[in-house]
This record gives C-alpha cells, sequence and structure tokens, in this order.
C-alpha cells in the first residue's frame, strides 16, 4: 500500500519567471523564498512519487474535446511555456493505473491518457517542490479555465475518492500529493459563447490543437502584456480565507460559494483553486503552514500552504 506523506498547495504564475523579483524585497520574493522553503521541507520527506493537480491553459485540451478531469498513465511531457520544464517527464505509472482503476470504481470517469502535455500549471509546482523533475509524477489536470467546469462539490468528491485511491494503490512508496493554481487573479473570459471571444482567439480555442504551438506564440505577448502591474486586482482578503479555511479542512465552505461566488471572489483564475480543494481532501488534513504575497505585477495571490511544517 501506499503511503501518503503530505499535500502542498502553491500558487502559479507565469511572472515567476517573466518578471522575477529584482531585489530581495522585490514583487515576489518572499513568495520565492518560501517556495524554497517548501522544497527543502519536501526533500526531508522524501517522496517516492507526487500527484500533481493542475490546469491546463490550452496547450492541451481545447473545445474540440474538453474534459473536466484528465489523468495520464504513461507519456507526460513538458510543453516548456514561460521557463517551466520543456520534454518527457518521469511518471509513476503503476500508481496512475492503480489509482485510475480505484477512482473509476469510486464513479469518477476520467479521461485518460498514454501521452499528455502538460503546461506551466503542473510542472512550475512540481518543480518548485522538488527542485527539479526526477521524482516520478502523477499528473491530474482539472479544467478550470473553460467553462462548463468541475462542479465544486464535485472537485471535493473527488478528493475523498482520490484519497481512498491513493492509500488502497499496490505501490509501495511515499506519495506527496500537490496543486497548482490560483488564488485570486482576474483574467480575460476563454468561454466561446462569450460575444466578446470572436476571430482567431476563438477558432484558437476550438481548433487550437491542429498547430498548437503557433497557438501559443500567438497568446504569448497577450499574456507578456497583462505583467508588471502594480495596480493589478488581487483580492487579499479572500485570498486569507481561503488558506484560512484549508488551514481549518473546511473544504465545503469553498465549495458552498458555487462558481459565481467563487468568481465574484477571485476572479476567473480563482477557479484554479479546485486543484487545492481536491488535494488538501484527498490527504484529510488541514494545512499547518501558509505563507502568502499578493504580487499584482505577477496578477495573482501568490499563496503556498502544507499539511507539514515548513522551518
Amino acid at each position: 500500500m501506499a503511503e501518503v506523506i503530505g499535500f502542498v498547495g502553491m500558487s502559479h504564475s507565469p511572472f515567476a519567471s517573466l518578471l522575477p523579483p529584482d531585489r530581495a524585497d522585490g514583487p515576489g520574493a518572499r513568495f520565492l523564498a518560501d517556495a524554497e522553503r517548501v522544497r527543502v521541507a519536501v526533500d526531508r520527506l522524501a517522496p517516492d512519487a507526487v500527484v500533481v493537480i493542475g490546469p491546463d491553459h490550452f496547450h492541451a485540451n481545447f473545445y474540440d474535446v474538453m474534459p473536466p478531469f484528465m489523468l495520464g498513465v504513461e507519456e507526460v511531457t513538458g510543453f516548456g511555456d514561460y521557463g517551466s520544464t520543456a520534454g518527457r517527464l518521469p511518471v509513476a505509472g503503476n500508481l496512475a493505473w492503480s489509482a485510475h482503476t480505484s477512482l473509476t470504481g469510486a464513479g469518477f470517469d476520467l479521461s485518460l491518457s498514454y501521452s499528455l502535455t502538460v503546461d506551466h500549471g503542473i510542472v512550475q509546482t512540481y518543480e518548485m517542490i522538488t527542485g527539479a523533475v526526477a521524482v516520478p509524477l502523477v499528473p491530474l489536470v482539472v479544467n478550470t479555465a473553460a467553462p462548463p467546469l468541475p462542479s465544486l462539490d464535485r472537485c471535493v468528491a473527488l478528493g475523498h475518492a482520490l484519497g481512498a485511491a491513493l492509500r488502497d494503490a499496490e505501490y509501495p512508496g511515499r506519495v506527496l500529493v500537490a496543486a497548482s493554481g490560483g488564488l485570486s487573479h482576474w483574467l480575460p473570459t476563454n468561454d466561446p459563447r462569450d460575444v466578446g471571444v470572436v476571430g482567431e482567439r476563438r477558432t484558437a480555442l476550438i481548433h487550437g490543437r491542429t498547430d498548437v504551438r503557433a497557438f501559443a506564440v500567438a497568446r504569448e505577448p497577450r499574456v507578456r502584456a497583462m505583467g508588471g502591474n502594480p495596480d493589478a486586482r488581487v483580492n487579499e482578503t479572500w485570498d486569507a480565507w481561503f488558506l484560512d479555511r484549508l488551514s481549518a479542512a473546511d473544504a465545503q465552505s469553498v465549495a458552498a460559494l458555487d462558481d459565481d461566488g467563487l468568481e465574484e471572489n477571485a476572479g476567473r483564475g480563482g477557479h484554479e483553486v479546485r486543484c487545492w480543494l481536491i488535494g488538501q481532501v484527498a490527504v484529510g488534513q488541514p494545512l499547518q503552514w501558509t505563507s502568502y504575497e499578493p504580487v499584482p505585477e505577477w496578477i495573482t495571490g501568490m499563496g503556498i500552504g502544507t499539511t507539514f511544517p515548513v522551518d
């Protein structure tokens, strides 16, 4: 049986690499310093595998087929966006398959990939908490960017099922669960039904799979243009409330907001906290340690939480 050794939740942002702090007290410096503290703590835990729960930013999934959840079981390749690692990543295939079997038995029909591309939504946090890309991973991609989204209640239920699946897995190793995403940030809509999503952008959201690299090249300048604004919207109050709720092991209060309440308080990018809900519920322990820095220059509230102590 596998041993579940803890949970790490961590915000990600393209601007962690695009706009790194230029001084010790610069925007994002506290987040990066605390992420390094987490890496040291994770190194002491010595996981044999990491289940990484995170979103895709239209580098693998498009509106030709948009699954709510997708599990990689064999070949996983980093897209390499925004400085994240490109190329093949090590996969804990036997753990992935065991989890898939258990989740299917629990009534979750997760999409399955033998050849999954993951972007910075998975890879950035994976790199930060392990210090490299050497620990085998099991990637669970959650649709958080593109309505219709899996409900918050469904994500909590998946967390319970995932925790049971990991503990019952025929995997003789120590498993860390990590979530990547959030916290509050306000992003443009990616919904093709929106009247403002037109022309080449709408075509790319639906048919981007036909030339993923070209779509990414066209999109990157729009992303870069969002960074560096010290007045970008971040909801520090809501972010603190969210971390407090997971510190109380109270994912249900977050789920009770429903999509409209979540988006009102945390923006469209806030839907990524689904990944945290799944992971914290799976491990079944409250956050013991948290760190938070609002970084409007990175358009995101940069938070970290762990179920184990961090020195």
